[in-house]
């Protein structure tokens, strides 16, 4: 029992009802819209040896980088590896397995491998795309996809996504009038593809462009928001195009409303919700009691098991005053990093002494901060994240060196980041605040 996809591919264990379930999953994690686990589920319930639907439910487990899920991922794995499959099945079967424990490297690698040899599997390249996302790898993040684009057409079943990959993966490797042409035409041909939209938002933000990204934003807002599992990771890029022009009225309204109105408890979301208060704590605005919120929320995931993750719940803890989940979650750490999974590394080498950083800053030990910090700038990517994302470990040492008073470092990176981001209001603020450190 089998059946062929339009690009040709087997799928084992399936029959056309089953396929059918497990098509409209793709399509939906192709936009990051609507429910794709009910709908894998769906095709597991009528197919119960469909490989790749066990594999594809385990994919979106594995990614969420939460230890709950984590565990799913896992038993999707033993489910799929028990059913006879094809020479690319089971390859897929074999990355789930590393995903699943936490050997996110090995996992990319396979998937690499598995897209070369068959560039019109799109769940190998979402998959893999999205693990190069999660561990920082910015030329797989264009080359994974840019390998297989001559192989997509228009017209072809899932080609936006493709092109919004693509777009993204450009824009972290500074191909910035590329990204966004791409992921515009990605928006155009499928305007609820929330990764494309977010493309071209990276765009803008990497360009200041402030204005563009907030119209850009604007301009139809109910395409990628609607059932979206990506929406508030958007509207966060809507607010950092305010936060950058010194708007915080309208960060802090956002904020919550979509933002964390809802106070979710997926770690995506508080990544979010984290990065976008302690951006408004560097500058000095007092954000009330909204830490508190967060961080009772963050206190529940223990820690430990993804480092970016671990950052920010750090910012939420200091935030908040709330010093005996910040010990919990260094004691995680530290428990971590004797592992023998790609997260031990991601610890060790950035995520750890992150965390550190900021908790110096909350003591009031910036000059620490700058000291913990100032390493791990130039390899800040190996725990993943975008550079809009890890721009805020750079707005945390310049804060920090402007309050420990050292005037040379203070300018030497004011005058870096008005080199990078000539045309942000942040980078003029900055520099005139070095400025005023120096002359007094």
């Amino acid at each position: 029992m089998a059946v062929r996809d339009a690009f040709g591919l087997t799928f084992s264990g399936a029959t056309d009802t089953g396929f059918s379930s497990y098509s409209q999953a793709v399509r939906e994690l192709q936009c990051f819209v609507c429910d794709p686990v009910g709908s894998v589920d769906r095709a597991i319930a009528v197919d119960p040896g469909f490989v790749m639907a066990h594999v594809f439910k385990g994919y979106l487990f594995g990614l969420a980088t939460e230890r709950d899920a984590t565990a799913v991922a896992r038993t999707c794995h033993e489910a799929a590896v028990q059913f006879a499959a094809t020479t690319r099945e089971r390859a897929h079967v074999a990355a789930l397995g590393h995903l699943a424990a936490g050997r996110w490297h090995e996992a990319a690698r396979i998937l690499e491998d598995l897209a070369i040899e068959f560039p019109l599997d799109a769940l190998a390249l979402q998959t893999g795309h999205q693990i190069d996302f999660f561990t920082g790898n910015a030329r797989m993040l264009r080359d994974r996809i840019g390998r297989a684009l001559p192989s997509w057409q228009s017209g072809m079943p899932g080609y936006h996504a493709i092109l919004g990959m693509q777009a993204f993966g450009l824009e972290e490797m500074g191909d910035y009038a590329r990204a966004e042409r791409l992921g515009r035409m990605a928006v155009d041909i499928e305007p609820r593809d929330g990764w494309a939209q977010h493309a071209v938002a990276h765009v803008m933000e990497m360009q200041s462009r402030q204005k563009d990204g907030i119209l850009w934003m604007r301009a139809n807002p109910e395409a990628w928001t609607q059932e979206s599992l990506l929406q508030v990771h958007n509207w966060w890029h809507l607010a950092l195009f305010h936060y950058d022009l010194g708007e915080t009225d309208e960060v802090l309204a956002l904020y919550d409303g979509p933002i964390y109105g809802e106070r979710s408890t997926l770690a995506l979301n508080m990544v979010d919700a984290s990065a976008i208060l302690w951006r408004l704590h560097l500058g000095g605005v007092d954000v009330g009691d909204r830490w508190a919120a967060l961080a009772a929320n963050w206190a529940k995931t223990g820690g430990g098991n993804y480092a970016f993750n671990d950052a920010h719940a750090t910012m939420a803890f200091v935030g908040a005053g709330q010093e005996a989940p910040l010990r919990t979650l260094l004691e995680a750490q530290r428990e971590a990093m004797h592992g023998n999974d790609d997260n031990a590394v991601f610890t060790r080498d950035v995520g750890h002494p992150l965390t550190l950083a900021i908790k110096a800053f909350g003591d009031g030990n910036y000059a620490e901060t700058v000291r913990l910090i100032r390493p791990i700038r130039a390899i800040a990517h190996r725990f993943g994240g975008s550079h809009a994302q890890r721009d805020v470990i750079d707005l945390t040492l310049i804060e920090a060196a402007l309050r420990s008073g050292d005037h040379a470092l203070t300018r030497a990176l004011a005058a870096e980041r008005a080199l990078a981001r000539p045309d942000s209001p942040l980078s003029a603020l900055l520099s005139r605040r070095a400025a005023d450190l120096s002359e007094n």
